[in-house]
């Protein structure tokens, strides 16, 4: 029965039903807008003014910043993991960290697990200890300061939010002007694989609430601490 969907039919008549109009089953056409002003928004930024986009929004979500070439990465790494007070440390289990020399290095560096999907819930116990917790970016949007996470067995979502600190590693070539091109590109991706991810996030920086007075706090529900590292991958 596993990825099956049950009774959609029963379920999707039903709706069309209480709505008081039959159930529509052919393709609805996209309408063709005249005006479409989300496209024009930072429309022929280059990545290095997307960046600059980006490394100023960050100021403006209290998360910290800083640009490294790929060969420069693990020293990078390393400051601000100390920065944060070591570890212990939670990661993606991502070819990605092996490739760009990181593995190893986490691993003699500090205490330091990988996300390991056969052990299911002892996963999620590790990252509420862990200190500081490392993902990687899919997409990036400039306008606004946010990672895009494509999660899956190996990705797990707590990764990013129970650990006390959290650094996203971002590929420059992953910077996209705002949520307007993420969402084409995500299109893109069902269109070319038949999937999507189980879990999508967009994550803007450490926690925060402006709930009460509308006063902001930050670090209130999930990492106290956010830390944008964008790889030179260009």
């Amino acid at each position: 029965m596993e990825n099956a969907i049950q009774n959609r039919d029963e379920f999707l008549n039903q709706i069309a039903y209480r709505l008081g109009r039959e159930r529509l089953i052919t393709p609805i056409e996209r309408p063709q807008w005249k005006y479409r002003p989300q496209i024009d928004v930072l429309k022929n930024a280059t990545q290095d003014e997307l960046l600059a986009v980006l490394k100023e929004q960050c100021k403006k979500i209290h998360t910290s910043f800083c640009v490294t070439e790929l060969k420069n990465l693990p020293s990078a790494l390393k400051d601000v993991v100390s920065i944060y007070g070591g570890g212990p440390i939670v990661t993606w289990k991502d070819e990605r960290f092996s490739k760009w020399g990181l593995d190893m290095f986490l691993k003699e560096e500090w205490e330091s697990y990988e996300w390991d999907p056969i052990k299911e819930e002892e996963n999620i116990k590790i990252a509420e200890k862990a200190n500081i917790g490392i993902t990687i970016s899919e997409i990036t949007l400039a306008e606004s300061g946010t990672v895009v996470q494509f999660t899956d067995k190996n990705k797990g979502r707590t990764v990013s939010f129970l650990p006390t600190a959290y650094i996203a590693l971002i590929p420059k070539s992953s910077l996209v002007p705002r949520i307007t091109q993420a969402a084409v590109k995500m299109r893109e991706i069902y269109h070319t694989t038949g999937q999507v991810s189980s879990c999508i996030n967009f994550i803007t920086g450490p926690s925060n609430s402006a709930d009460i007075e509308l006063k902001l706090v930050v670090g209130v529900h999930g990492p106290v601490q956010a830390y944008y590292i964008v790889i030179n991958d260009l």
